[in-house]
């Protein structure tokens, strides 16, 4: 695979830290998938912060619009139009055999199957903030793509600093040092990027809205602080050597808290191995969170196993065929004695061996408030009729920068380029646009 990196480089002092910046750009960056002999995205730019996609709503057959200014509108490549109707207007825009109508207007876009390409439909506010979906108001053009007869996907097409500015405030607590909001913004740009150079390639839209990607609520969820902080930091983007030294950006997972040791992305997901998201023992750099330790958290073996065969059921793997749980035991831990993966046996005597955030994904699902695991960092003690999760710590997954510990070395006065550099060893901060 042709792999495009920057022709040259400069060191430049911010926060009296050297910071290695691109400063020749080229074309952008190439698709690679972990696991894959092909490399992973270079670092380059065309100079212009680049277009996230982000999927709103999921194969809905309504959404529900206001418009305070009445926006312009165009169906696939055709002109825009302007949306009629009054100031204020509402209404639920709805996808039927004749087309889209907002309310009562019929817009067009109708086709055979529903899902045809001219049938797209985007939504141009006039005005900032002008045109809510659901309630919610978002920055740039909103994209309403057919998937199947009546139904569609909301897609916001949002510059990517105007995405960050909301997922940076999403994603940190109010009154947290500037440095961390730094190292934040820099760390989900990186994984922005990422995914609209892997996942993205192969649909219409490139990050979900929510904790399967970054915590994103539009307009309304942006705060000073976190433009400030994307502004400051604006372009950089971390990135690792590949076999050939060059430096390419990678999937920069973030959490909570990690408990005090770090979990690699290869123990964690089954990912090729990455030195820059690999495990470390930061000790007790996290301690401040409320989830840095917790439990015990106490489940039936009859309501866990019912939790397992919904987990097995809905992702297509032999945990849907689980008998009654009768042990579980820590299979594999990581050098610095974090479970990564577990062993549970069943009634008829069956193995079922799932790495450490799938047992987590496992316990938790369908399971009620109050007896979820915050982490797969915990011990399992098997009873007669139950299983006991004790000493557990940490909030999340545990890979990559723990936002926690980010907030501690912010206080004790390291700068945000330290803070990402301790948190992804081998990484370094690239300017990608």
């Amino acid at each position: 695979m042709d792999a495009t990196t920057p022709a040259n480089f400069a060191r430049i002092a911010r926060g009296g830290v050297a910071v290695v910046v691109a400063i020749v750009v080229v074309v952008g960056l190439v698709v690679w998938r972990p696991g894959c002999s092909a490399a992973p995205p270079a670092v380059g730019g065309s100079g212009a912060a680049p277009v996230i996609r982000v999927r709103l709503l999921a194969n809905v057959d309504q959404a529900a619009i206001t418009c305070a200014v009445a926006p312009d509108y165009r169906l696939g490549a055709a002109p825009g139009q302007r949306l009629g109707g009054e100031g204020n207007a509402a209404f639920n825009l709805t996808l039927g055999a004749q087309g889209w109508s907002a309310g009562e207007s019929k817009l067009g876009g109708a086709s055979p199957a529903g899902v045809s390409a001219s049938a797209v439909l985007i939504l141009s506010p006039a005005q900032v903030g002008s045109v809510t979906v659901n309630g919610v108001a978002y920055r740039g053009a909103l994209r309403f793509v057919p998937t199947a007869a009546g139904r569609f996907d909301v897609v916001n097409d949002v510059a990517l600093d105007d995405y960050l500015a909301a997922v940076v405030a999403g994603e940190m607590y109010p009154g947290w040092h500037e440095q961390a909001y730094r190292a934040q913004a820099i760390v989900a740009r990186t994984y922005a990027l990422y995914e609209r150079q892997t996942a993205g390639t192969g649909r219409h839209w490139d990050v979900y809205p929510d904790t399967r990607s970054q915590m994103y609520g539009g307009l309304p969820a942006e705060t000073k602080w976190a433009r400030a902080a994307v502004a400051e930091t604006a372009g950089i983007v971390l990135a690792a050597p590949d076999a050939d030294g060059q430096p390419r950006i990678f999937k920069a997972y973030f959490s909570s808290c990690c408990g005090g040791v770090s979990q690699s992305a290869a123990d964690a997901f089954g990912e090729g191995y990455v030195p820059a998201l690999s495990d470390q023992n930061v000790y007790a750099a996290c301690r401040a969170s409320p989830r840095f330790n917790w439990g015990p958290v106490e489940v039936s073996k009859s309501d866990l196993t019912a939790r397992f065969v919904r987990f097995g059921q809905r992702r297509g793997r032999p945990e849907a065929k689980m008998a009654t749980i009768t042990r579980i035991d820590v299979q594999q831990e990581n050098r610095w004695g974090r479970p990564i993966r577990f062993l549970v046996t069943d009634l008829r005597g069956n193995k079922f061996s799932l790495s450490g955030e799938e047992f987590r994904w496992a316990v938790n699902t369908g399971a009620p408030e109050g007896s979820t695991l915050y982490s797969s960092f915990v011990k399992v003690i098997s009873d007669s009729d139950r299983i006991l999760f004790v000493e557990g710590h940490g909030w999340g997954h545990g890979v990559g920068l723990c936002q926690y510990c980010a907030e501690k070395r912010a206080e004790d006065g390291l700068a945000h380029e330290h803070i990402l550099l301790a948190a992804y060893p081998t990484a370094s901060l690239v300017r990608a646009y």
